[in-house]
């Protein structure tokens, strides 16, 4: 039967030489058998004042930790990465970044629920894990799922997140189903999660909640300035070069 571990890291920052600090993880096997752990590790990068303000993670926390590879989660990790489990995080590319850095080489069937939300709740003006952690009222249930499973909820804590980011892989799993009826609904998912988004709109810059269609009409420059001085995501991309080609 296949595995299903949920992640969720906390870094020293986000530029190139930063890394994990802790890491929070559940590895479910079925309903009622599932794997809990919440655990900091120590680096030698200096945690940055930007990073401890979003996550309260202080070097004091960190000092007496075993290093990530030590972990207990890590090495469960290590020990289902196989191509039928899935790993699944929420913007999963960048915990893959920082994993790498450590040497981990993924072999897991990947599941990114940002990019799956992105194509399942189109008309979401946000995807970000907190932001739907209230658009989809999961907060109103989430302290019973926490009680059940013993975890503390705190925003942009590892376990927190991976709480809510349970609640959200359900719903999204509900979603699927009712979209695409009949379909393997974690395949799907997959799939889903390889698979680029069409942008509607503009989050930022000066034409911010505009069409980027109407745009693309309006001032065909603006894309082309976009899509080569600024570093932005794969959807992003994606949507700029249907437009520019």
């Amino acid at each position: 039967m296949a595995k299903y571990i949920l992640f969720d890291t906390e870094t020293t920052g986000n530029q190139e030489q930063d890394r994990i600090i802790q890491i929070g993880g559940m590895i479910i096997h079925n309903k009622k058998e599932i794997e809990i752990y919440d655990e900091f590790c120590f680096t030698d990068i200096p945690i940055s004042i930007e990073a401890m303000e979003v996550h309260n993670i202080t070097p004091d926390m960190i000092r007496d930790k075993t290093s990530l590879l030590e972990t207990s989660f890590y090495k469960r990790m290590q020990e289902f990465n196989a191509i039928e489990n899935f790993l699944i995080a929420h913007n999963i590319d960048f915990d893959l970044v920082m994993l790498k850095k450590e040497g981990f080489e993924n072999r897991y069937t990947l599941i990114d629920t940002f990019r799956c939300a992105k194509h399942l709740l189109p008309y979401m003006p946000y995807h970000r894990l907190q932001y739907l952690r209230y658009a989809l009222d999961l907060y109103k249930i989430e302290q019973e799922e926490a009680d059940k499973l013993h975890i503390t909820i705190k925003a942009h804590d590892a376990i927190g997140d991976v709480l809510v980011m349970k609640l959200l892989l359900a719903k999204l799993v509900q979603i699927t189903k009712e979209v695409y009826p009949g379909v393997d609904v974690m395949g799907k998912l997959s799939e889903l999660t390889n698979t680029p988004v069409m942008m509607r709109t503009f989050k930022f810059g000066k034409y911010k909640e505009r069409s980027i269609e109407e745009i693309a009409q309006e001032d065909i420059g603006y894309l082309k300035w976009m899509r080569n001085t600024l570093e932005l995501d794969k959807d992003m991309q994606f949507t700029l070069d249907f437009y520019l080609h």
